[in-house]
């Protein structure tokens, strides 16, 4: 078993003795009381959901757009062509194209954060899926990122919208804010994101749909919160 650093003991120190979970707010406080880093960190949720990932009616994804951002300006690239590249790169997207950002990708270029297509764009980005695929950048109608209306989906891109979807152990995760961010509009955040996925629920899952929730920062232990 690997040791824990010194900072890592301050922190697990710092978390409450009792097991049982805490309200969203006493949890962020305690991520507050953690040693700062020489960065602003994010604040993650991490979710295990009470679903079968390998039945497809019970794959929770999508994405949501959260009231105070996510306190980073996320990169978009947008497929498109005509009035549509015209209206995606008058809305802030970062590189919009056709052929030319095929071949970009193509030569290992995948410096952003979401990539947009309009549908009859799809059939040059499916050969890009070896490449975008395992980056969690691939272009999807249940994302929201697969649309004609470009100019709508990168401005809440640009505004702070968040992507997820559960992996193989049926674990959900998102980053939902900075630590710098006020206590207030985190709380707000993680919320709407709890919300937002709880609407998610399929008609097929029995039983509790989410069996646990945690917050945590980039490099914090976890702290469990009442679903």
């Amino acid at each position: 078993m690997a040791k824990k650093s010194k900072l890592m003991k301050q922190m697990l120190a710092l978390l409450p003795s009792e097991k049982d979970p805490l309200p969203i707010s006493k949890a962020i406080e305690i991520l507050r009381s953690f040693p700062p880093r020489k960065f602003d960190q994010s604040v993650e949720v991490h979710m295990h959901l009470g679903i079968d990932p390998t039945q497809a009616d019970q794959i929770i994804r999508g994405s949501v757009v959260l009231p105070h951002g996510i306190g980073k300006t996320q990169r978009v690239v947008v497929f498109a062509k005509g009035d549509l590249a015209k209206a995606a790169a008058e809305a802030g997207a970062d590189a919009v194209g056709q052929e030319d950002l095929a071949q970009r990708i193509k030569d290992g270029w995948t410096d952003f954060d979401v990539c947009i297509a309009t549908p009859d764009m799809m059939g040059l980005v499916g050969p890009l899926g070896k490449i975008l695929g395992p980056r969690g950048l691939m272009p999807s109608p249940r994302a929201g990122t697969v649309t004609t209306d470009v100019a709508k989906v990168v401005r809440e891109y640009k505004a702070g919208k968040v992507e997820f979807r559960n992996d193989k152990g049926a674990n959900l995760h998102a980053i939902v804010g900075k630590v710098s961010f006020e206590p207030e509009k985190l709380q707000e955040n993680i919320e709407t994101f709890i919300q937002h996925i709880l609407s998610l629920k399929p008609q097929s899952v029995k039983g509790h749909y989410i069996k646990s929730i945690s917050l945590c920062l980039t490099m914090s232990p976890g702290v469990r919160i009442a679903a």
